[in-house]
């Protein structure tokens, strides 16, 4: 197991024993989003300097840890393909399902490129509902188009 992964078992070992949760924890590094800050926690992104010291304090981790938590993730490092968690895996199932629909929608509207995941902007909300509330998922990235060379 690396270094990267074995302190995110560790992150979560001491988020559950302090009994905190990840939008708790958020508001305690900083201005960032509570999605950026759980994916730099389970080592998907880096932390600044400063933010990666209050999460430190905050989790109970070592100068080591902290100054781990500043370094550029190996994005991807122990996610299974296909998934094998039943709520990743229908992520992956709606890109099974939708991900060719949403490629000819997005390059019918803005022509032959990607939308980043880069510049990038997500939300995740409760959304009421009688009959069982819902999840409710915004995301809007920036449009890259392809360039010849």
């Amino acid at each position: 197991m690396s270094a990267r992964l074995a302190l995110t078992e560790k992150i979560l070992v001491n988020k559950a024993r302090l009994g905190l949760n990840w939008k708790q924890i958020a508001a305690e590094l900083g201005t960032s989003s509570p999605i950026i800050y759980t994916s730099a926690l389970l080592g998907q992104f880096p932390l600044a300097k400063e933010e990666a010291a209050r999460a430190a304090h905050l989790l109970q981790l070592s100068d080591a840890d902290a100054a781990l938590l500043t370094t550029f993730p190996v994005r991807g490092e122990g996610c299974v393909m296909p998934p094998t968690d039943p709520l990743v895996y229908r992520f992956y199932e709606l890109i099974q399902n939708y991900g060719m629909a949403w490629k000819e929608l997005i390059n019918e509207e803005f022509g032959d490129g990607i939308m980043s995941a880069i510049d990038f902007n997500m939300q995740i909300e409760r959304e009421p509902n009688p009959a069982g509330d819902r999840v409710k998922i915004g995301m809007s990235g920036k449009f890259l188009p392809y360039k010849r060379y």
